[in-house]
């Protein structure tokens, strides 16, 4: 039997055991096990530590996991894209923090024989930016658009490298491929981008795209009249796009585009 199914089941039956007050408490416990039955279960996995999981979705794509404790949403799955080809590679979004962030740079040095050659940043929160320092004192290029990087100054982030920024578009070469960062408008925060690598047709969405099933999630930087508008112009261009990685959850297709102009249009 599985070791994590194991354990799962032995503190299933002592919550059984115990009041009803216990087991609301634990309830976050719970569902922390039943996320690592469901990740030991995962053959797309290709790394695994406390801080972070690493999945690999396509030939050329990987989904990189790191958790970020909220007050609001308690411990929350932050997801990230990273793209290889020939050697180098793109990170959309950093992990939470400097020691995943860590992690991740090592699992492509060692495990995938590549270099990091951008970072770049979907939006100015801390799920996006976390591991910012830990890139830089790697020496590994930042680009921000020219949004986030006013939005990242204003709240006091610093800066040991400088930063490439961009209007709204930025074209980026890794081995004889491309990978670009697009600017559709304001939604989830005013300075959202998403990444997209067309040779597997894959669309980074951030924070700006939904999982199937979520809330509206957190609204303190958002422009909710303008979220479905943005999304809608996203599907305008990839109608037929195959692969979307929400900034949390799970990934799925233009179901997930759908979903969020549906969410927040109504």
């Amino acid at each position: 039997m599985n070791l994590v199914f194991t354990i799962a089941i032995t503190i299933g039956l002592v919550l059984q055991s115990v009041g009803t007050s216990t087991v609301n408490r634990d309830l976050l416990t719970k569902s922390n096990i039943q996320e690592k039955i469901e990740l030991s279960n995962d053959s797309t996995i290709v790394y695994q530590t406390s801080n972070l999981v690493i999945k690999k979705i396509s030939d050329h794509v990987y989904l990189h996991i790191s958790y970020l404790n909220t007050d609001e949403f308690g411990k929350v799955g932050c997801n990230g894209m990273l793209v290889i080809s020939d050697g180098e590679g793109v990170v959309f979004d950093s992990p939470t923090n400097n020691q995943s962030s860590k992690e991740l740079i090592q699992f492509v040095n060692r495990k995938l024989m590549s270099d990091i050659k951008a970072f770049v940043p979907t939006h100015f929160h801390q799920d996006c930016v976390g591991g910012l320092e830990e890139f830089q004192n790697n020496y590994i290029p930042t680009y921000a658009s020219k949004q986030t990087l006013a939005l990242l100054k204003k709240n006091g982030q610093t800066f040991t490298l400088p930063v490439k920024s961009f209007n709204r578009n930025l074209n980026l070469n890794i081995g004889n491929y491309k990978v670009y960062a697009e600017y559709f408008g304001q939604g989830h925060t005013k300075d959202n981008i998403i990444g997209y690598f067309p040779l597997e047709d894959v669309i980074f969405g951030g924070c700006l795209i939904k999982e199937i099933g979520a809330g509206k999630g957190y609204l303190g930087d958002a422009n909710s009249e303008q979220w479905s508008k943005t999304v809608e112009k996203i599907k305008s261009k990839y109608p037929h796009v195959k692969l979307v990685i929400p900034g949390h959850g799970q990934l799925g297709g233009s179901d997930l585009i759908d979903y969020t102009i549906n969410l927040f249009t109504n």
